[in-house]
């Protein structure tokens, strides 16, 4: 859920969209959507594959946010102590965080991320994060003069080398700014990833042609997620861990990897510590 600005606008590098199945999410959607913080999208995006003709792919509807999918994070944090700039390196038994003791810790990250930080003694958290594998993706932000592609608001990329899918970031911010964004398959990340010095953006921007992108580009941005998302998640209800060393983990990884999963997991974390007192 990250979402920089570009050239005088947001642009979603992180997830695409999310969406609202589980009903307490569902309520927090429908007051964004109310507030104008979020806007329900589109139930439906093209699916392309190389050789065949592009399809229809219909789903459940998607959402995005004007300002950018971080802006919903913002505003669930509205009012709370937040201090940014203040990484945390090492959190061990008590527990604490950078030697300094507290009633919990909340570990909300990507599992990889979480055991970096985890000391070697909490071996029921460590076992918690690291049995899940994590997938990354090459994401890149592409600015035209104007909008120059077939389809609508986005397409699936299925049997590509290269892509996996493109969002019109003009649809999905409501603005139709001539502004897509590309994401790799993670075969590809992997391989972009091991050689850092290559930009992985060329190849990218030479697929979009095979999708009927015909521009030349004003501005490329683009970002490598090393961690981007879950291979699999953890079944698809929302969990969490929640242990004797009153260290939780939550995230998108604790269900079927979905940016409502992550809301559902930490909602469910903290209902269990406020039970715990």
């Amino acid at each position: 859920m990250f979402a920089p600005h570009l050239h005088g606008r947001p642009v979603d590098l992180g997830a695409s969209y999310f969406t609202a199945r589980y009903r307490d999410f569902s309520d927090i959607v429908a007051y964004w959507v109310k507030r104008g913080v979020a806007r329900p999208w589109t139930d439906t995006f093209d699916a392309y594959a190389p050789g065949r003709p592009a399809e229809v792919s219909a789903g459940p509807m998607r959402y995005a946010a004007p300002a950018g999918l971080q802006a919903l994070v913002q505003d669930l944090a509205e009012g709370l102590p937040i201090a940014l700039g203040a990484p945390v390196t090492h959190v061990g038994p008590g527990p604490t965080a950078d030697g300094r003791r507290y009633r919990a810790v909340v570990l909300a990250m990507p599992d990889a991320a979480a055991a970096e930080i985890l000391d070697e003694s909490l071996t029921a958290e460590r076992a918690a994060v690291t049995d899940i594998t994590w997938d990354p993706v090459v994401a890149v932000a592409v600015g035209y003069r104007e909008r120059c592609w077939p389809f609508a608001n986005g397409t699936f990329v299925n049997d590509h080398p290269i892509l996996s899918f493109v969002a019109d970031d003009g649809a999905r911010r409501g603005d139709s700014a001539p502004v897509l964004v590309a994401h790799s398959t993670v075969s590809y990340a992997r391989s972009a990833a091991a050689d850092p010095s290559t930009d992985p953006a060329g190849p990218m921007l030479a697929a979009l042609a095979d999708l009927g992108v015909t521009g030349t580009p004003d501005w490329i941005h683009t970002h490598l997620w090393p961690h981007a998302r879950p291979a699999g998640g953890r079944g698809n209800d929302p969990t969490y861990h929640l242990g004797d060393a009153m260290i939780g983990l939550c995230g998108d990884s604790w269900g079927s990897p979905r940016i409502e999963t992550a809301w559902s997991s930490g909602a469910a974390l903290a209902t269990a510590l406020l039970d715990r007192g």
